[in-house]
């Protein structure tokens, strides 16, 4: 089986919906764990205007205070050229830039034409060349709440426009949590074939309670990296009843299970995972941090040593 890269968001991605500013103090704590469990990338934080994400306007403080651990990349999204100049400050390993394959939900989530949002970042990349790697995360690319279907070529026609301007890699993102197996895997197949020398990366929702069984049909195509948010925390604001990103660690502990190597402690993870909701002051969606992993076995109940006397 291949080597699975597990990439991380949840001090961005997740961190961004939630309801209340998480003190910086915890941001730079829960990365610094993280950055002990062995992921290949942690996406710690996002650029953007304070404004529009307020959640996350201490993202320089952030980058600044972090003990950055050797193998780990810590990437940022920016949204344009003024973020990505304050990410190259903060010494950012990646710049991930985001834009949606579907025209209605580009308008609605970053205000402007797909052709404007590719102008801006096409801005940035030739900004961050021979500089810091970048890579493209293409939103809505299984399907878009408010047009329906996202024609597979479409997907592909954008992807080709961004490889074609030298990027590192390219995020297939189910924004919205629209995706099925069988559309995943037809959709990794095609990647590979066009963009088999770029860095691939899935990200899948859990909307509709098939991010798991989404992740294990792109792996069974060969994909290697997926994104994952700590507890399943994130989401979409046009996804109606969007209950955020995979879990991390409920993923890796399926692809564990099934004799994939990731190099995470899924152990430490845990660990991590389950002082989550104090972080938050709210419960997360993710179910092995409660249940334990299926290795972690249980006493049995005293009337079982009494009921294998009686039928010995």
């Amino acid at each position: 089986m291949n080597r699975i890269h597990f990439n991380e968001v949840v001090t961005r991605d997740g961190f961004q919906n939630e309801p209340d500013f998480i003190p910086t103090d915890a941001k730079v704590a829960l990365i610094d764990e993280l950055s002990q469990c062995g992921y290949a990338k942690v996406e710690v934080t996002s650029f953007t205007s304070p404004k529009a994400i307020p959640m996350l306007r201490d993202a320089e403080e952030v980058m600044g205070r972090i003990r950055r651990v050797a193998g780990v990349e810590y990437t940022v999204l920016v949204p344009n050229v003024r973020g990505a100049e304050r990410a190259m400050e903060s010494r950012a390993d990646e710049l991930n830039l985001v834009m949606s394959t579907s025209e209605t939900h580009n308008l609605a989530n970053l205000r402007m034409p797909r052709e404007k949002s590719f102008d801006g970042l096409k801005a940035v990349i030739e900004l961050a060349a021979g500089k810091v790697p970048v890579n493209v995360s293409l939103s809505t690319c299984f399907g878009c709440p408010m047009e329906g279907d996202v024609p597979q070529e479409e997907v592909l026609r954008w992807a080709a426009r961004f490889a074609e301007l030298g990027v590192r890699g390219l995020t297939i993102c189910d924004t919205t949590g629209m995706a099925h197996p069988a559309q995943v895997a037809r959709m990794c197949e095609a990647l590979q074939q066009r963009f088999g020398a770029l860095q691939l990366t899935l990200h899948f929702h859990n909307t509709r309670g098939m991010g798991l069984a989404n992740l294990l049909a792109a792996a069974q195509q060969g994909i290697t990296r997926f994104d994952g948010s700590l507890g399943g925390l994130g989401g979409c604001p046009y996804a109606p009843g969007a209950t955020g990103n995979i879990c991390s660690e409920d993923a890796l502990h399926m692809l564990q299970a099934m004799g994939y190597e990731t190099g995470v402690d899924l152990e430490r993870l845990l660990a991590v995972a389950r002082h989550l909701p104090e972080i938050l002051g709210h419960d997360v969606p993710g179910q092995v941090a409660k249940a334990g992993p299926i290795g972690q076995l249980h006493p049995a109940p005293a009337s079982v040593a009494e009921l294998r006397k009686a039928f010995a």
